[in-house]
């Protein structure tokens, strides 16, 4: 039931952290995983490292996303998932602060990028009856003191999973979010080397510490599996039941 044998995914943003988290337990399940960052070099080490094909994608540009995807037929013949965790995060600020251009600038990486890539591989997954997941974020489920256009863009990926869920379930095709909290990662490592940040959100988080790559990996194989056969449009949460407590 959590078998990927043979089935083809692409895994943006996966030389590094939840992305390569992902990849690593896919490839563990059987897939023959496309590792892509816009680091070339990087890329292909980590590709080489994990035998798998690699193709360096920025995927601010239209142009390397088509090439990401033919890259992709190509070399392995097909597409059964695709994996949009690619991303970059904002400074941190009030909304009365934040800077237009910033704006911009996240919200076309963090979402307008990931729509672009979606709608490039929709008709290979429309052939395999494939499955999207986007990598959501805890913040765009909830009010946020300092985080704008990130929030911004990962609320509108686990509302483009219900909207792909819904339009094209009929085929066959299925797609869902993943919502992490703290995962311990170079993004996250400033909070988490900031003692005192790093305690008050432990102290808000059941479990009492971060999560790692691999249990976010293991997330995104159950809902690519046939596991997560009869689940679609959903946005799972990942946070160690952060986004559930009173604080207690």
């Amino acid at each position: 039931m959590f078998e990927l044998t043979d089935k083809v995914a692409i895994v943006t943003g996966s030389t590094r952290g939840i992305g390569r988290g992902i990849a690593e337990a896919m490839i563990a399940a059987g897939a023959k995983v496309v590792i892509s960052s816009e680091n070339a070099l990087e890329t292909a080490e980590v590709a080489a490292e994990l035998n798998q094909t690699g193709i360096a994608c920025d995927i601010s540009d239209p142009a390397q996303l088509a090439a990401l995807v033919e890259g992709t037929t190509n070399a392995l013949g097909r597409i059964d998932v695709l994996v949009c965790n690619a991303g970059v995060p904002e400074r941190f600020g009030t909304f009365l602060d934040m800077d237009m251009d910033e704006f911009d600038r996240v919200t076309a990486i963090n979402l307008t990028a990931q729509v672009r890539l979606v709608k490039l591989v929709l008709p290979h997954l429309v052939e395999s009856k494939g499955n999207v997941i986007l990598i959501s974020s805890l913040s765009g489920l909830r009010g946020n003191a300092g985080i704008n256009a990130y929030a911004l863009a990962k609320a509108g990926l686990a509302q483009l999973a219900r909207n792909l869920a819904v339009q094209l379930g009929p085929q066959g095709v299925r797609a869902n979010a993943i919502s992490p909290g703290v995962i311990d990662t170079e993004l996250s490592r400033p909070l988490l080397e900031n003692e005192t940040v790093k305690a008050r959100r432990m102290a808000m988080t059941p479990l009492r510490r971060a999560g790692t790559p691999a249990e976010v990996g293991g997330a995104a194989v159950f809902l690519a599996s046939p596991a997560g056969g009869f689940i679609t449009g959903h946005n799972l949460v990942i946070d160690g039941g952060t986004i559930i407590t009173d604080g207690s």
